[in-house]
């Protein structure tokens, strides 16, 4: 078991997602600070891809912009040694297989380890074909974390009883990006969890507000916040980390 757990370990757990390198890496560095300092107690780090097809708008542009500004892998991976220094909550990798497929396997997952990353997270990743990143996973002491969506069903128990890290319950169908209302019968996908794994879970995609943190954090074991943190990067810029600690204090006290 890796860090993961620590970050359930004090009550709710927030996660705070953040594009590497929107609009750049010195103020990703300065936003992940900031998200920690209001108290996020997990950070998810993107790495940018061309076509995250999980992604709606929102986090789609910050993949553009990052691109557009010359990040790479490599880059990312210095960057990350550097965040190091000054971050201990557990952090993970939020890509896409493809990235890993071009960099290597091995290659890229022994990395990780060697940096200090945690855990790995592949939307893009069938259940079924996880093994083949998983092996290395095991091997190099990083949680490959599932993710439970609202089509998975029958598949629930399964991919519960093989969880790693914690479990990320998707609360909707679609792309990621806030919502307004979230109707997903999240209860059941829950209950059905907790019956097969100790494992934590912790729901995402359109939660925004602290009134949607308040009442996800209540069914799970914390709550994912990206595209609320990513248009205060959109809007503000190398301004954005002051409003991003405010509005992860905001976030955390609300669960």
């Amino acid at each position: 078991m890796s860090n993961i757990k620590k970050a359930f370990e004090n009550g709710k757990a927030f996660i705070a997602f953040i594009t590497c390198g929107d609009p750049d890496l010195e103020t990703t560095k300065e936003a992940v600070i900031a998200a920690v300092n209001g108290g996020a107690d997990l950070i998810e780090l993107g790495i940018p891809f061309s076509d995250p097809t999980a992604e709606g708008p929102v986090i789609q542009g910050a993949n553009l912009r990052a691109l557009k500004g010359g990040v790479t892998t490599d880059k990312i991976f210095d960057f990350v040694v550097d965040l190091r220094k000054e971050v201990t909550v557990p952090m993970v990798f939020m890509t896409y297989a493809n990235v890993i497929y071009s960099y290597g396997a091995e290659a890229f997952i022994g990395k990780c380890r060697e940096i200090g990353i945690d855990g790995l997270i592949l939307p893009d990743l069938p259940f079924e074909e996880k093994d083949e990143f998983n092996d290395i996973c095991v091997k190099n002491n990083l949680d490959l974390v599932s993710l439970i969506a609202p089509t998975s069903e029958n598949r629930i128990s399964m991919i519960a009883k093989e969880a790693k890290g914690f479990i990320y319950v998707v609360s909707s169908l679609g792309v990621t990006g806030t919502r307004s209302n979230i109707t997903t019968d999240l209860d059941s996908i829950v209950k059905v969890i907790r019956e097969n794994t100790n494992v934590p879970c912790a729901i995402g995609f359109g939660i925004s507000t602290p009134e949607q943190a308040t009442k996800f954090s209540s069914k799970a074991d914390g709550v994912i916040v990206g595209s609320a943190i990513i248009k205060l990067l959109e809007k503000y810029g190398k301004e954005a980390p002051k409003y991003i600690e405010e509005y992860v204090h905001g976030m955390k006290a609300a669960i």
